[in-house]
């Protein structure tokens, strides 16, 4: 069943519990058309997602999270029912993007931000710019480094084969690093298939000249979380470690059995990190 059609059937035997508007769109001052998934009840909680997916990868945080949490879901520029880059793509606009929607929707108390792995780089972005908004914060499967010389060139080239192929062959190219389990390869290709290929470029331009992260890790000073999957190839356990390493006070939770898309090969497993995490928040 589609994304869309599991939690609006979700929502509908929940009505009377849980706030739930999924697919709405929002038109910002910039002329940025956002879409985005706002579900469940209580505090705020913002979920930023991975390269080359959309909101719908939140699907099992959503579905597990909404008795107690008001979790705001936005696609980031390019994907899913969210408009292009008009100018030159960066991570730092789409932290900007997040930060109008949040204006938008009126939601000016401080949030608990998650973001994996590209979501995680918009996160620390947010992080820098809007340290204010942030009650905790939550990074799975990234890294604060920019890329090296190999890592802009590895991201020149497969700019060229996402302006030369389908999304779908785009996906199958990074698949073997994104996740190993069969039913969540098969979500993967499902959600990134959908996806234009000049918004792919155009994330993978962001990616590429995003700055390096690493001085804003010492100047956190909110709860956070680092989750990283124990068979991770793109930002393995010993980034993790380092990432955590430089925040203060920190909790890092290793999830077994998962790769770089942990939150979608064990949901179940991330889903308790980020309720263990998120219940401290709240003594």
């Amino acid at each position: 069943m589609p994304f869309r059609s599991v939690l609006a059937a979700s929502a509908i035997a929940g009505a009377r519990r849980f706030c739930f508007t999924d697919g709405v769109k929002a038109q910002l001052p910039s002329d940025l058309t956002v879409e985005y998934t706002d579900a469940g009840r209580g505090a705020p909680l913002v979920l930023v997602h991975a390269f080359p997916l959309s909101r719908a990868m939140w699907r099992p945080q959503i579905e597990g999270l909404q008795a107690n949490w008001r979790i705001f879901a936005p696609d980031l520029r390019g994907f899913g029912g969210t408009s292009d880059f008009a100018g030159p793509p960066s991570i730092d606009q789409m932290a900007d993007d997040l930060a109008a929607l949040l204006d938008h929707i009126e939601l000016h108390e401080p949030v608990v931000l998650g973001g994996l792995s590209m979501g995680g780089y918009v996160a620390l972005a947010f992080a820098q710019k809007y340290p204010a908004r942030l009650r905790a914060l939550i990074l799975a499967d990234t890294k604060a480094e920019a890329d090296d010389a190999t890592g802009k060139a590895n991201r020149d080239m497969m700019i060229a084969f996402a302006e030369s192929h389908t999304a779908r062959e785009v996906i199958d190219l990074v698949m073997p690093k994104m996740a190993t389990s069969p039913a969540a390869v098969e979500q993967v290709r499902a959600l990134a298939s959908t996806q234009s290929t000049a918004g792919i470029a155009n994330a993978v331009r962001a990616m590429r000249d995003r700055p390096d992260a690493s001085d804003v890790l010492p100047q956190i000073k909110v709860p956070t979380l680092v989750l990283v999957g124990s068979d991770d190839q793109l930002t393995p356990l010993p980034v993790a470690q380092s990432l955590a390493g430089r925040i203060e006070g920190s909790r890092l939770e290793v999830i077994p059995g998962a790769g770089h898309l942990s939150n979608m090969e064990q949901p179940a497993v991330f889903n308790d990190a980020l309720r263990r995490f998120l219940a401290g928040l709240k003594t």
